[in-house]
């Protein structure tokens, strides 16, 4: 631009060579937040996260409602021949060694204790009989006479002249002649020994009245067979007989005496005058020396 300087009359010179930059001056101030920009894509799917801790369990719910009466079933069938017993109670054995070993339990029984077999017991002229085939024969502890007498006056007297006990013996040879035995040990050695066993298994003894076994019934297996073991009688009216229907009806050996004896003084022996009944063959019974056998079955 060209122009006269009233003041000084010259003309205005060309225009100067722009400058050096000059230093960077100082930040300005944080500007005011810019509007919102577009919505983004969808981004790509995360990874599972990790499972969670399980929660608190929820309380109880009430009762739901009762449902529909259902329909009726189907008309079983009356066949009462195909009938089968239920084996679902438990029935208890006592086995018998008549030796001084313990008898093992038949195939199916289970062990509950072992003992000494016992016959029945006396006092004061009246007896006690306990069936073989029952728990009660079959004592855990050997005792000369293990009850006591007790009286109306609240005394009690053990060891009374008039008590005894009887139990089953085992094969031997006795003499009748010899003292009455007084050692607990030399005792035991003539007494019994006896195992109660449970199972679920039902039990009868059949007796055949003949010297040949029953057969079985049907649908039972047989467990022993033996000699049908009637009753026995000690001196005057007292003794005690075995339930024929019970497996104490059916000893498996014969042995002759069957019992020993033991008084209230603390002795025990073979006495002559003890007797032992056996059930007798049929229809001939006439003949001496003979019995008949049993066996004990389970189904």
């Amino acid at each position: 631009k060209h122009g006269i300087n009233a003041e000084y009359g010259g003309a205005d010179g060309e225009p100067g060579v722009d400058g050096a930059k000059g230093d960077t001056g100082p930040r300005g101030e944080t500007g005011e937040p810019g509007e919102d920009g577009a919505k983004g894509e969808k981004g790509e799917r995360g990874e599972p996260g990790s499972k969670g801790l399980a929660g608190i369990q929820g309380e109880k719910g009430e009762p739901g409602v009762d449902g529909g009466k259902g329909d009726r079933g189907p008309d079983g069938d009356c066949a009462p021949d195909s009938y089968t017993p239920c084996n679902c109670d438990t029935h208890v054995l006592v086995r018998h060694s008549q030796s001084t070993d313990e008898p093992e339990c038949p195939t199916g029984f289970e062990s509950l204790w072992s003992g000494y077999s016992l016959v029945f017991f006396e006092g004061n002229g009246y007896g006690l009989s306990q069936d073989l085939g029952s728990a009660g024969s079959c004592l855990e502890e050997f005792q000369v006479m293990p009850f006591m007498q007790c009286s109306s006056s609240d005394v009690c007297r053990h060891g009374v002249r008039t008590d005894k006990s009887f139990w089953l013996a085992i094969e031997s040879d006795p003499d009748y002649t010899i003292k009455p035995m007084t050692s607990i040990d030399e005792i035991q050695n003539h007494i019994s020994r006896c195992n109660v066993c449970v199972g679920t298994k039902y039990l009868i003894t059949r007796h055949s009245f003949s010297d040949t076994a029953p057969e079985c019934p049907p649908k039972f297996s047989k467990m022993w067979e033996g000699y049908s073991y009637l009753m026995v009688t000690s001196s005057g009216t007292s003794g005690g007989g075995q339930d024929l229907a019970s497996s104490g009806s059916c000893l498996e050996n014969f042995y002759l005496p069957t019992f020993i004896e033991c008084l209230g003084r603390g002795t025990c022996a073979y006495y002559i005058n003890n007797l032992d009944y056996w059930l007798a063959q049929n229809p001939d019974t006439s003949q001496p020396g003979m019995w008949g056998m049993g066996s004990v079955y389970s189904g």
